[in-house]
């Protein structure tokens, strides 16, 4: 059973890797990598000195702190409102339902939202012409204000009632003694969240806190694509969509070298950040290891 996971593994992360060395080279397709010449750390100096370098980190750095600072807390206090329905039926419902956004492609969820955004027959511009909101429909998917509040309750939307099956796990398997004795403290149900619940998932969240810094400098590809657009590129553009563009959408001038540097750089940045989270945890819980 695990043969066929193994071999994707191995066949489309690992054995990948070997790209990399373009990074270092002056790559001719008609050479191949190993026969085009090596030009050691210039395309790392292309990417520190590149124009739209400062641009497009700041925006990854907004971004991906936005995201963190908004999704995180909503996933964690959602998870702990689904767990304090008590009705089980409903309770299932709940949780049905919001699965299924996480199961639609970032392409449609994008088409999505620019119809309902649309200035000409969007559901949400007709809704505020209506009520007298505005007197013209808005632009909101070419509004540069408008970007990371649409990304980020978008995000939400579609991935916040994945992301709390973890939580919902980790609270199943905190002891109902430890329930019970706090009612007998004289615990009410909040005082049971904040002294119970809250310390029994921590392991848990804490993991996951240090997963997703590793993601702080590499902002999911796919929502910002098919979300953002060139008058947008401004607030929008991050690195994952700026490598693609370099590397594969401009066909005239494609710079295979230059998208291969920026994302050896993006990652070898997004592993030290992983290091170091996990870092801090174990000084605040010596206990406390992930890696």
């Amino acid at each position: 059973m695990l043969l066929l996971p193994v071999a994707q593994v191995i066949i489309f992360n690992y054995l990948p890797m070997y790209g990399i060395v373009i990074a270092f080279k002056d790559f001719k397709m008609s050479r191949g990598i190993l026969g085009s010449d090596w030009r050691g750390l210039y395309w790392f100096e292309r990417v520190l000195t590149d124009y739209y370098m400062p641009r497009v980190l700041m925006n990854t750095i907004k971004i991906s702190f936005s995201s963190l600072l908004v999704t995180f807390p909503t996933t964690v206090i959602f998870a702990l409102l689904v767990n304090e329905i008590a009705n089980l039926r409903f309770k299932k419902i709940t949780q049905t339902i919001s699965y299924m956004p996480h199961f639609l492609s970032w392409v449609v969820v994008g088409g999505l939202v620019k119809q309902l955004l649309s200035p000409n027959n969007g559901f949400i511009n007709a809704l505020l012409v209506s009520i007298g909101a505005v007197d013209a429909p808005v632009g909101f998917m070419t509004s540069k204000a408008a970007f990371l509040p649409i990304y980020l309750l978008t995000t939400i939307w579609k991935d916040t009632g994945w992301g709390i099956i973890l939580y919902l796990a980790a609270i199943a398997g905190i002891d109902v003694q430890q329930y019970e004795a706090a009612k007998i403290d004289g615990a009410n149900r909040f005082k049971q969240l904040i002294h119970v619940t809250l310390p029994g998932m921590l392991p848990t969240i804490s993991t996951i806190l240090i997963l997703r810094m590793g993601t702080l400098i590499n902002v999911g590809f796919d929502p910002i694509f098919n979300l953002y657009n060139p008058a947008t590129y401004e607030v929008a553009d991050v690195i994952s969509t700026y490598i693609y563009r370099k590397g594969l959408a401009d066909l005239s001038y494609t710079q295979y070298e230059f998208a291969s540097a920026l994302g050896l750089m993006q990652n070898a940045v997004a592993f030290t950040l992983v290091l170091l989270s996990n870092l801090i945890a174990r000084k605040a819980d010596p206990e406390y290891r992930i890696i």
